[in-house]
């Protein structure tokens, strides 16, 4: 790959897309967007701290036979990062909308949904909100938000050690990251991956570049997830919501490492559900996309 398509997918069109829903849950933000194909659409959500690239080598296979959407969410990449006003601006309750409207833009108004990291969770509540609209869901290697923050406990969860950072009022997270942001979003491309080459020079350089100019919001994101995203688990858990549509989870083995029952704990939330164990590190549509495009295929046939 070189450094001229390090922040696009070979072959697709790149579009900025503005999204409403109708709802006043987003505020006019607008979405940069790789689409490509034909057929059944698939919306693919990147993780933290990429952007819509590390989809590249799913996105190619599934092209062949649907129309794969890959949108930056807003806050990262080259999609807009409006300002945090308040809880709600990048609660994933407002993300999942954008998605949403993104897709009804583009003309589908349903869609297999599928997420990694941050898109994962992004991904679930769109599920969960939107259950008329998304007909398949699969999530890499994340737990629900509430779910997460419950198993969370001992030394072996310092590997979140930046979910609580990053929980912290706005200021001091703010000013440690931009002080030296390419070490700190740097640390996670370097550490949870086990094959480096997965991601090459140049797109690494691409997602430090990307992260350095979006300090403020990926920490108003993750800031969401200790505070209002966990009250809106809460209140579907409470009110015993379910996602409806056939799920797919892939995963690395933090069950294990943090002592939990990562299947209970996903099919808890989703009784239509094939959750699977991977050897593979973090980034797993990067280092293992064979497997990551086979599972979204037996998803897509379910």
């Amino acid at each position: 790959m070189t450094s001229a398509t390090a922040t696009a997918i070979a072959g697709f069109e790149y579009l900025r897309v503005p999204v409403a829903d109708g709802l006043s849950l987003n505020d006019g933000v607008s979405l940069n967007v790789a689409v490509a194909g034909s057929g059944p659409a698939i919306v693919l959500l990147h993780g933290f701290p990429q952007t819509h690239v590390m989809w590249r080598h799913v996105a190619a296979d599934l092209v062949a036979d649907h129309t794969v959407i890959c949108p930056d969410l807003r806050g990262y990449g080259a999609s807009d990062k409006p300002e945090a006003t308040d809880a709600t601006t990048y609660a994933k309750r407002t993300m999942a909308a954008d998605i949403v409207a993104l897709a009804h833009a583009l003309g589908h108004e349903r869609f297999a949904l599928a997420g990694h990291d941050r898109g994962a969770l992004v991904a679930f509540r769109a599920g969960l909100d939107h259950p008329a609209a998304i007909t398949r869901l699969a999530c890499l290697d994340v737990l629900p938000t509430l779910d997460m923050w419950e198993v969370m406990h001992g030394t072996a969860a310092a590997v979140g050690f930046h979910l609580y950072l990053m929980a912290q009022p706005p200021g001091l997270p703010e000013r440690l990251i931009s002080g030296c942001p390419d070490a700190f979003f740097g640390h996670f491309l370097d550490t949870w991956t086990h094959d480096p080459q997965a991601i090459p020079a140049e797109v690494r350089a691409a997602y430090l570049g990307a992260c350095r100019s979006a300090v403020p919001s990926i920490v108003a994101d993750y800031r969401a997830s200790a505070g209002i995203d966990v009250e809106h688990d809460q209140a579907d858990r409470d009110a015993g919501h379910r996602l409806r549509m056939p799920v797919t989870v892939l995963q690395q083995d933090w069950g294990a490492a943090l002592g939990f029952d990562a299947d209970g704990r996903w099919r808890a939330w989703a009784p239509d559900l094939r959750h699977t164990t991977v050897t593979s590190g973090h980034f797993m549509a990067e280092e293992t996309p064979a497997e990551v495009t086979r599972a979204l295929r037996d998803l897509l046939a379910r």
